[in-house]
């Protein structure tokens, strides 16, 4: 059975897409921990990051780091905190997450509530912040 991650993927279900190649795919995360949170995930349905091959492990971090290059651009933020947690969805991903205090990339913390105008406006400029 197709992970959630693997249907917004084939756009069976709904998101707020950053980017995408051949390999890799890039959306805002709906309950996130800051504004322009952002889940990256291979387009290979694997488990657990560290399963991943090599070559795609590798992809996935430089993939990353172009999409959080991009966050940066619009997001006000000290830095990109990655954070590689796992157990949610059986579909490896990493979680790009705005931070200005250790305490932005806490799990227990409440989420934010966004508007779908602002998930919209994050989305379309962000991606417009892409450069691969």
């Amino acid at each position: 059975m197709s992970s959630i991650f693997t249907k917004i993927i084939n756009g069976e279900i709904p998101c707020y897409k950053i980017a995408e190649d051949e390999n890799y795919f890039a959306f805002l995360d709906i309950n996130p921990m800051s504004k322009g949170h952002t889940l990256v995930v291979p387009k290979s349905e694997v488990d657990y990051v560290f399963d991943l091959s090599d070559d795609n492990y590798q992809g996935l971090m430089s993939f990353s780091k172009k999409v959080a290059a991009a966050i940066e651009e619009v997001v006000p933020c000290i830095r990109i905190g990655l954070m590689v947690f796992g157990l949610e969805v059986p579909h490896a991903h990493v979680h790009l997450i705005p931070i200005n205090d250790p305490n932005d990339m806490s799990i227990v913390k409440d989420k934010l509530s966004l508007e779908k105008s602002e998930f919209e406006e994050l989305c379309v400029k962000i991606a417009a912040n892409m450069v691969y």
